[in-house]
């Protein structure tokens, strides 16, 4: 299974810089390059393309200007000398975003990232069981993975807050984390696990859930910004 993938670059020699390293890993297949963001546009009408290496600062159009107005755009890596535009490319859900000069280490680690993300989207996992049961107090309770918002360690128990109220159980996040469907619960502090299908927003270092929020820990912003920039949730 391999990626197909397009160069633009309004600069030939990034252009042939990029190729190369395409070259060197056996996922990447690339289908073409372009110089500027008008001949990607022509260039998508035609072809079938898996992940954009996007420059972003090019003549008549920017690499951003571009991709706002695609439809359901493929897998977006920019490649750009400017550092200002991060944000912008965060909120366009890119799967990560270079500055030039690109070491082949760094280009590695963004392949690897879209690769994985090319691969969760095209063999989604089954998952068969969407509850578990524990132990709150006196009695046994099921709690649906679909109900769960947030889980909270406080010392030897696990505060679980869902839908329908909050339970005191006596187990660590770790535990939680282990028994969940893979992708169910993303950990954003040492302290709180959430449920990735309730996250509504996220705020400087806090998470919204609804109408709650927990904290995003210094350890834990980058896993917690990959998942938002991997599944299109916009900052607000």
């Amino acid at each position: 299974m391999r990626l197909k993938c397009v160069i633009t670059d309004d600069e030939p020699v990034a252009r042939k810089g990029l190729a190369g390293y395409i070259e060197k890993i056996d996922y990447l297949e690339l289908v073409g390059t372009c110089g500027d963001a008008i001949s990607l546009n022509n260039f998508l009408r035609e072809q079938s393309v898996d992940l954009i290496f996007l420059d972003i600062e090019m003549p008549y159009m920017s690499g951003i200007s571009l991709l706002k107005g695609l439809q359901n755009p493929p897998m977006v890596i920019f490649t750009t000398a400017f550092e200002q535009y991060a944000i912008d490319g965060f909120e366009l859900a890119a799967v990560d975003y270079l500055l030039k000069p690109v070491s082949f280490e760094r280009f590695l680690k963004a392949a690897n990232r879209a690769y994985e993300v090319f691969k969760k989207d095209h063999h989604p996992k089954t998952i068969e069981q969407g509850f578990i049961f524990v132990k709150a107090g006196d009695k046994w309770v099921k709690l649906n993975w679909s109900e769960v918002i947030y889980l909270e360690a406080k010392e030897n128990y696990t505060s679980v807050v869902t839908e329908t109220g909050k339970f005191m159980i006596l187990s660590t996040l770790k535990s939680f984390l282990e028994a969940a469907p893979e992708g169910t619960l993303l950990q954003t502090h040492k302290s709180f696990l959430v449920n990735t299908s309730k996250i509504t927003g996220l705020q400087l270092q806090i998470l919204e859930l609804g109408t709650f929020e927990v904290p995003v820990s210094r350890s834990m912003k980058d896993q917690v910004q990959q998942f938002i920039m991997q599944h299109h949730i916009l900052k607000k």
